[in-house]
């Protein structure tokens, strides 16, 4: 049997119709750049999110880009965030001449380690940037309450946890700034890249607005430098009709989150740790991927991609002994959580779409391996 780590072709079937459709009503307007489909999707996500502005972009990380450009962060400035992370967390913060501060994570959610967070402000701190990894909220109150106290933003690096809830609030929601990714692997994922940039802020939306096209307004006049952030029609049209879909495909990622918790309980497999409760159970943990922790990873990832399996390492060198930041001073050692966490963790399937015989294959397979 095979069994890929993301089956995009299945999604693709259930709603193909719609989709087409789509694309057919953007090519007959032969609007392409931002228009109606661009500010329809941004009110939509905006109120999936619990946010009064969404502003579209062409990435996720162009979202934590203009982002930190929205909030004027330059060269000597400081942004703290986690090591642990795909690279973009800490990449926009270097392309801007800033630099990434890091604080290791809590090794049960993977996200910042709110304990750690006030020994790494300085004078030069400007922002802190948690990341919500794999779906799941990162400990919100104590570094809003940080930031709050030392007069620091929040963005929030939301790319892996759209429709998340931290207390019963939507992620995205809580801090200055919320940064969506589309990447087609997301759990709202498009055809190519895209963003989005949610907030409260009705200032900060509006300066996110004319970053993202080159700081122009009017056209052609420009009070500061921005970039091209757009997000293009089609990609908005295809996001569309797929939020409709979101909130089925979400129980059904928990739905598989909850049998491999099941057959993995009594082993030595470490599952994912849901934490913060919401309003809903359907809304503490999205589940964009379902991680989870053993000693041998490297020798059952290779014996699950031989019995036909997907599985992925998400991630497994962290930021801060990434060679392109060796500038940082930081060294083997420096954040142990997260150091581990890179060894020892592997992402099975999890997609709404996988056929039970296909779950219980990778659960037998997997308590194979670990065995």
């Amino acid at each position: 049997m095979q069994v890929p780590l993301l089956d995009l072709k299945a999604q693709y079937a259930t709603i193909r119709d719609e989709v087409r459709q789509a694309i057919d009503d953007v090519c007959e307007s032969q609007h392409f750049i931002l228009g109606p489909h661009v500010e329809n999707l941004e009110k939509q996500v905006a109120a999936y999110s619990q946010c009064a502005y969404g502003i579209g972009v062409s990435s996720g990380t162009d979202a934590l880009l203009v982002a930190l450009m929205a909030l004027d962060i330059k060269t000597g400035d400081e942004v703290i965030t986690t090591p642990y992370s795909f690279f973009a967390t800490a990449g926009v913060i270097a392309r801007l001449g800033a630099k990434p501060v890091f604080v290791d994570i809590d090794p049960k959610t993977y996200n910042l380690n709110p304990a750690l967070l006030e020994r790494a402000i300085t004078p030069r701190t400007r922002v802190i940037m948690p990341v919500h990894l794999f779906g799941q909220s990162a400990d919100l109150d104590p570094i809003l309450e940080i930031a709050k106290r030392h007069h620091l933003a929040v963005i929030e690096d939301a790319a892996q946890a759209i429709g998340s809830e931290y207390k019963g609030k939507r992620i995205g929601s809580l801090g200055a700034i919320g940064c969506f990714s589309f990447f087609p692997s997301k759990n709202l994922g498009g055809f190519g890249d895209g963003g989005m940039v949610v907030t409260n802020d009705a200032a900060l939306a509006e300066r996110l607005r004319v970053l993202r096209v080159h700081g122009s307004k009017p056209k052609y006049y420009h009070n500061f430098v921005g970039g091209n952030f757009r997000l293009d029609a089609l990609q908005a049209a295809i996001l569309e009709v797929k939020l409709k879909h979101l909130e089925t495909w979400t129980i059904g990622r928990q739905r598989n989150a909850g049998l491999y918790d099941q057959a993995f309980a009594s082993s030595k497999i470490g599952t994912p740790v849901p934490v913060w409760k919401s309003t809903s159970d359907r809304h503490y943990h999205i589940y964009n991927q379902y991680v989870i922790r053993i000693a041998n990873r490297d020798k059952v990832q290779a014996a699950l991609k031989t019995a036909g399996i997907g599985s992925e390492v998400y991630y497994p060198v962290p930021l801060h002994i990434q060679k392109c930041f060796i500038n940082l001073g930081y060294k083997p050692g420096d954040f142990p959580e997260s150091e581990r966490a890179a060894l020892e963790t592997l992402a099975l399937p999890i997609y709404p779409e996988l056929a039970p015989e296909q779950l219980s294959y990778v659960i037998q397979k997997v308590k194979e391996c670990c065995a």
